[in-house]
């Protein structure tokens, strides 16, 4: 967990307001990394203001070169609750205003077809050794299949502790997960055994490791790490210049398989009313709203699936108003 010298006026209210939010059971990484730089920001430009100032916050919200709006509501969310934070406290401090920006760009996922798995698949098998980290050219190849199988965020499989993972029984425990969220997942035998076959080197290399997929210093990958493999390898592959509208990504992994799990379900013609909850848990969704994405992208069976789910009671999949934050 990293810890951040503060340097503005700000700074004992920013380290507070962080001590705060983990004290709840949120690891508050990113968001701790986003604060620091605002915090610079008011060091440097606001050096004589001990709260958030209407400029401030002004100045935070600029749109950097480039910046997709995404980027910018990742970048606002954290300050606007530190400007929450502040006035609980008593500050005449300015909070960014929900709207900025103005909406959130929903990604459109692309599911991959059982040919584009497998190309993705025989190239990352054939990972090449590399000096400067020699655990990639096995880990690689197992990560990728557990996202794929196991439906997990990219943050949830790179920061598994081996302890997370137990071999004999297929259960992985996620812990650190969005919204801090922990549940139980399953693998299937053929992951299991890839996954006891992977785990049987690595102890040869880390014996006394404590994370699952470590890299040459015995820690987790840093977040962008996985969406450079994915690109290192995905983007030499044929079938990924066939694609047409937004680029395949990382995440898509976890949409396809929520998707590929609906699909078989509609094909045995089993009861996605009873089943429906439980998807939702698996995939550790906060709330069903977040679940019903994936119905609209079930295109070859979403005709009966609006069937199945209209008679699913209200009590049971009740409406939901998303949070801006």
């Amino acid at each position: 967990m990293t810890d951040y010298t503060f340097k503005s006026l700000l700074g004992t209210c920013i380290k507070d307001f962080i001590i705060q939010k983990r004290a709840l059971g949120y690891p508050y990484r990113s968001s701790a990394q986003i604060l620091y730089h605002f915090d610079l920001l008011a060091a440097e430009k606001f050096p004589g203001e001990s709260t958030i100032t209407r400029a401030m916050g002004s100045a935070w919200i600029q749109s950097k070169s480039g910046e997709h709006s995404n980027g910018l509501l990742r970048r606002v969310t954290p300050v606007r609750q530190l400007g929450k934070y502040l006035k609980g406290l008593g500050y005449d401090a300015y909070v960014i205003p929900g709207h900025i920006p103005n909406r959130q760009i929903k990604y459109e996922a692309h599911i991959y077809t059982v040919a584009e798995l497998k190309a993705f698949f025989k190239a990352i098998d054939q990972c090449p050794p590399s000096p400067f980290s020699p655990t990639r050219r096995y880990v690689i190849p197992v990560i990728f299949r557990m996202l794929y199988c196991c439906g997990l965020r990219s943050s949830e499989a790179r920061l598994l502790k081996k302890e997370d993972v137990d071999l004999e029984t297929g259960k992985i425990s996620i812990r650190e997960s969005k919204g801090w969220k922990a549940r139980i997942v399953y693998m299937s035998e053929d992951l299991q055994e890839v996954c006891s076959e992977y785990d049987f080197i690595m102890e040869s290399m880390f014996p006394d490791r404590q994370v699952f997929f470590p890299n040459k210093h015995g820690n987790c990958f840093n977040k962008s790490m996985l969406d450079c493999w994915f690109h290192e390898f995905w983007d030499k592959l044929p079938e990924s210049h066939a694609i047409t509208g937004n680029p395949a990504r990382v995440h898509d992994a976890r949409h396809g398989y929520a998707v590929h799990r609906l699909n078989q379900w509609v094909k045995e013609g089993q009861d996605i009313n009873a089943l429906y909850p439980y998807l939702s848990e698996y995939m550790g969704h906060s709330n069903y709203a977040d679940t019903d994405y994936y119905l609209s992208l079930v295109e070859d069976f979403y005709p009966e699936m609006e069937q199945r789910l209209s008679s699913v009671n209200d009590d049971i999949l009740p409406e939901v108003h998303h949070e801006e934050e």
